[in-house]
């Protein structure tokens, strides 16, 4: 499993367009999860759809494209058409979070991860079964360890705004990039449970 978190774009739409290319066609990633809260990625996706098979890029509209582009279309023109729509398919790797409070989940290296825009908003029942907190409401990049858990940020795209998450099977894989997309950190973090004290009593 490779996830990816993209974070507030602000001002730089244009950054988060080359990211979300960047993910989907070069890091393949499994999902791909924006921390911002602002519908940018979903105009970016819109635009993309829009460009791969016209106008009206939604499943509804499928069968009506496909008529106009097959119908009387050289094999060479069905396999662009087939092509386009794969790719447009591919494009459900990316989803948005609605609003502030909103809660996206994962599993990742055996441990649950929890995705907000503001971690403020996280409560009891969102801490005790999480061992990964992923939030976008913070201009830096944040990579902190507080006890088992961990508190993971990909920043904004003022700053740099790009995190993946591997599941390697012996953890999680962590990498940061900054905005030219070339990997800035690599950390393997440590998901493994504090052992339990048991503590006895003097005497048999």
């Amino acid at each position: 499993m490779r996830l990816a978190l993209l974070g507030p774009a602000g001002t730089r739409t244009k950054a988060l367009e080359a990211a979300a290319h960047f993910v989907l066609e070069q890091l393949r990633v499994d999902r791909a999860v924006y921390l911002g809260v602002d519908g940018a990625l979903d105009e970016v996706i819109a635009t993309w759809a829009k460009e791969l098979v016209g106008e009206d890029p939604t499943e509804l509209a499928v069968w009506e494209r496909a008529l106009a582009a097959c119908a009387e279309a050289e094999p060479e023109a069905i396999d662009e058409y087939i092509t386009a729509e794969q790719e447009r398919r591919a494009l459900r790797t990316f989803e948005s979070l609605p609003d502030e409070g909103t809660r996206a989940v994962e599993m990742l290296g055996g441990a649950l991860a929890v995705m907000i825009h503001d971690k403020a908003l996280l409560d009891e029942e969102d801490m005790l079964p999480a061992r990964l907190l992923l939030f976008g409401k913070s201009e830096r990049a944040v990579v902190k360890q507080v006890g088992q858990r961990w508190f993971l940020s990909p920043g904004s795209f003022e700053v740099a705004g790009l995190m993946t998450l591997d599941d390697d099977g012996d953890g999680v894989a962590l990498t940061l990039y900054d905005e030219n997309l070339s990997p800035i950190r690599n950390e393997q973090l440590s998901l493994q449970r504090m052992a339990k004290l048991k503590v006895g009593g003097a005497g048999g």
